[in-house]
């Protein structure tokens, strides 16, 4: 036996084995046919005894020990066991005991096919063959492991489970695209992993799993293993109302979003770098205070697992694992299925920019450049330290677009924010002369990175209608958000950062220069309809010395928070979706930091409150009013009435929505001036009721309002024929209401005129009918003393004839009465003359019989 065993064994494989260089370990390893029987190879390095058993452990064989090493064998010359349906019982020199399926006896579930797409670069749902995946194979409950590393001479998978040994778990190579695969029985949920490789220069690597779904609360960076099937959802509703959204319903519906870090908002512990609230905890809580304050949207920043919180989620290692510092992936779940509960939409920060050098993570995974382009001039970000995908390297492209789908298909995300989309397309971003190679037409756009873009977008819309990307982008870059079939790259919004910039760098002006400047507000109308924007206020703008929106503002105190209550006023009423960073709402002094709470105590200030409650005022006056938004892409949503004044920096403007009711004329006063019966251009020659004032002394004003409608004056300007004398703020927005009429004061004064004829009209009617209702009464009453004349003489008359016919039938009665005696006398003689006649006739037959 031992020598039909020594003649199969492929002895170069041993040396590879010892040498943990092997690459196809289940070519030595594992159940194999040998001419009629079955031959059993194992490695089981400091074993004294290895069996092999059925997995009712009915039958026990004994291997023979090959090598010193732990190379264990058994012969049996007829076929014993089908497949995998042996276990291998291992006895080592501490007398531990280890019962367990044959790793090496299962197939392979990396099919050609699979390799075939993923080379192709179409394998979209790849993130369900790589990784690790729990499952139970042929009975065997285990852990199927697979990693991509072409380039590797040996991967194996360490872990908990095997000691961290990487001559334990060796993986077998798949027959193209060098992905590496192993099912480990007994490795359950929770279990802690790497990938061992061993490159072609010799160096051993420990590598986190790319598509792993959980990972270590950092420090520590290994993966493990995790079931995101487990999860139910509940949200059935929710995703398919979502999936009969199109792109144009979403542009026309209304996005209030609160952009905000998880573990900064509230802490549960301060002073403590893992003092977090859990995905769990967290949901209801952030689900109650959105709601309370009128936003539809959460953003969240930094979710895919990532090692330094200073950079808040935007140097990610783990692309396809939600950050452990709040809980585990299905946590996460939990934390989206309560958001829909609540009706509040959830959009993800997605960075497939560029990623950090960690040693754990995609840099060199396989030893060489994998993820990365292999050229430093296209591969790496020098002002970062970061590396920069291989947009062109099909499988890369491939990880990246089904990591986009698998946040909106496995974790029912409804939108993902691309960050530093700039920095993708193109190829000098952030680079000096000689630092960055042109692309194949000599110019800077990164040709593969749109291809990807474009890619990503087309494939969403189709499997997700009603999921969508937004793009933070900073330049001018043409068709963001034109379709990919029109050669745009397909992005449904993009954040207006030249808006935001022009905005800020404006209110940080003291308001004595804002008059020269007044150009920085009006420019971006200019463009407003080239793309699908969103207003954008995000944590960029409150950190880094850049300071916080209400020390940006000019002033004393009182007129920050007037400034900035002024700001997001216009803000609001400007077109495009809203974002707002998490304590923006209620004006934090204090620049963000990730280390700690968001300054809540200031909210025991009367202007910091009056401050939330005005951002609270304007999203429900966003939310209730569709002239906010339903037309954010169309220029006839937005109209200036006045931006002809610059010295007064007063600005004033239209929004119009889906009909002529309800449309909003806003006014803005850049100064801390207030204006008394200021005349403002009117858009028509109606009556504007004041539904929104910043001034509101709830909102921390002096409660300088417009208290009664105020109606469109007869007086020409230089946009309108018709002008509305107002009270206008210092430093404020000032809202009003009205529905649009082609009315005009020539209409009105014919219209009056025929009111009035029509009323006197009406009133010559009234009395005509009054005098015939006169007369109807009259003939009524005359009716009716006839009718009772009528009823009385017919009443008489029927007395009488009562009377008469009560007599005739007394003397009927009477004469009656009398017959009848009459006629009982001659019943009664007849009566006696038939007994006489009856005597007669017995006495005849008696004598007759005799």
């Amino acid at each position: 036996m031992r020598k039909r065993i020594e003649e199969w064994i492929n002895w170069v494989l041993y040396d590879e084995l010892i040498a943990s260089k092997i690459n196809a370990p289940k070519h030595l390893l594992g159940i194999h046919d040998y001419g009629e029987g079955q031959i059993i190879v194992v490695y089981k390095p400091g074993a004294i005894r290895v069996e092999v058993t059925s997995h009712t452990g009915k039958k026990i064989h004994t291997m023979e020990q090959m090598t010193n090493e732990g190379l264990f064998a058994i012969y049996f010359d007829k076929k014993e066991y089908d497949g995998n349906k042996y276990n291998v019982v291992t006895t080592y020199e501490d007398g531990t005991i280890i019962n367990s399926a044959d790793p090496y006896s299962f197939e392979s579930l990396i099919t050609d096919f699979d390799t075939y797409l993923f080379a192709e670069g179409r394998h979209y749902n790849i993130y369900e063959k790589l990784g690790a995946h729990p499952m139970t194979i042929d009975g065997v409950r285990g852990t199927y492991f697979a990693v991509w590393a072409p380039h590797a001479r040996r991967v194996s998978v360490v872990g908990d489970f095997n000691l961290w040994d990487g001559n334990v778990n060796p993986m077998q190579i798949t027959a193209n695209e060098g992905i590496y695969e192993l099912f480990l029985p007994g490795v359950e949920p929770g279990a802690v992993y790497k990938y061992q490789i061993m490159t072609r220069y010799g160096e051993i690597l420990y590598k986190a799993d790319p598509y792993g779904n959980q990972c270590q609360m950092r420090p520590e960076n290994a993966s493990v293993v995790a079931d995101i099937s487990s999860y139910k959802w509940k949200d059935t509703s929710w995703m398919k109302d979502r999936s009969k959204i199109s792109r144009t319903d979403r542009m026309r519906m209304p996005m209030s979003i609160y952009e905000m870090h998880l573990g900064s908002w509230h802490k549960k512990v301060e002073d403590d770098d893992a003092g977090f609230y859990t995905y769990r905890e967290l949901a209801p809580m952030v689900a109650d205070y959105l709601n309370e304050m009128g936003y539809t949207h959460v953003e969240l920043m930094g979710i895919s697992e990532y090692p330094f919180d200073g950079s808040w989620g935007y140097q990610v290692t783990n692309y396809y694992a939600p950050t452990s510092r709040y809980g585990d992936a299905v946590d996460f779940m939990y934390f989206v299925d309560y958001m829909h509960s609540k009706g509040i939409s959830v959009i993800l920060d997605w960075v497939p920019a560029h990623f950090p050098r960690d040693a754990h993570g995609l840099g060199r995974f396989d030893g060489m450049p994998l993820y990365e382009h292999p050229d430093p001039r296209r591969g790496e970000h020098p002002d970062w330290g970061t590396y920069i995908f291989d947009y062109g390297r099909n499988e890369v492209a491939n990880f990246l677009t089904a990591n986009a789908l698998f946040w909106v298909e496995k974790f029912h995300i409804d939108g993902l924010r691309v960050d530093a989309v700039a920095s993708m397309l193109y190829l000098d971003y952030g680079k000096q002369d000689g630092q960055w190679l042109p692309n194949e037409h000599g110019g800077n756009e990164n040709l593969e990175a749109i291809a990807l873009m474009q890619n990503i977008n087309r494939i969403m819309e189709e499997r997700n209608p009603g999921a969508y990307l937004i793009a933070e982008e900073s330049t001018a870059w043409a068709g963001v958000t034109a379709p990919a079939s029109m050669d745009g790259l397909g992005f449904l919004f993009k954040w207006n950062m030249g808006w935001m910039n022009d905005f800020l760098e404006y209110m940080q002006m003291d308001p004595y220069f804002r008059q020269n400047n007044q150009n920085m507000l009006t420019f971006s109308l200019s463009y407003a309809y080239a793309e699908n924007y969103v207003l954008v206020i995000s944590h960029d703008e409150v950190v880094h010395l850049k300071r916080s929106m209400i020390e940006k503002m000019p002033g004393s105190e009182e007129d920050k928070f007037a400034n900035l209550r002024t700001a997001y006023g216009f803000m609001y009423g400007h077109p495009g979706k809203k974002l707002l960073f998490m304590g923006q709402e209620f004006a934090q002094p204090r620049e963000w930091s990730e280390a700690r709470s968001l300054d809540w105590f200031v909210l025991d200030n009367p202007l910091n409150q009056g401050m939330e409650r005005y951002v609270k005022a304007l999203n429900k006056l966003y939310n209730t009013n569709d002239a906010m938004y339903a037309n954010d892409t169309d220029p006839m949503g937005f109209e200036w009435t006045d931006c002809d004044h610059p010295d007064m920096s007063i600005l004033s403007f239209v929004r119009r929505g889906s009909t002529p009711k309800k449309q909003l004329l806003f006014v803005c006063n850049f100064t801390p001036v207030e204006r008394d019966n200021y005349s403002i251009p009117a858009p028509c020659y109606t009556t504007y009721k004041e539904i929104l004032n910043s001034d509101d002394v709830q909102f921390g004003g002096k409660g300088r309002l417009n208290s009664k409608p105020v109606k469109a004056l007869d007086k020409k300007n230089a946009r309108t024929p018709y002008s509305i004398d107002i009270t206008v703020p210092p430093l404020s927005t000032v809202v009003f209401e009205y529905d649009y009429t082609d009315m005009s004061p020539e209409l009105e004064k014919k219209e009056a005129a025929a009111k009035a004829a029509a009323k006197k009209r009406v009133d010559a009617a009234k009395k005509k009918a009054a005098l015939a209702q006169k007369k109807a009464e009259e003939i009524k009453k005359d009716a009716e003393k006839k009718a009772a004349e009528l009823k009385k003489e017919a009443e008489k008359k029927a007395d009488e004839l009562k009377k008469e016919a009560e007599k005739k039938t007394a003397e009927l009665k009477k004469e009656a009465s009398e017959i009848s005696e009459e006629v009982k006398d001659d019943i009664a003689d007849i009566e006696k003359s038939v007994v006489a006649v009856a005597d007669d006739i017995k006495k005849d037959i008696k004598a007759r019989k005799k």
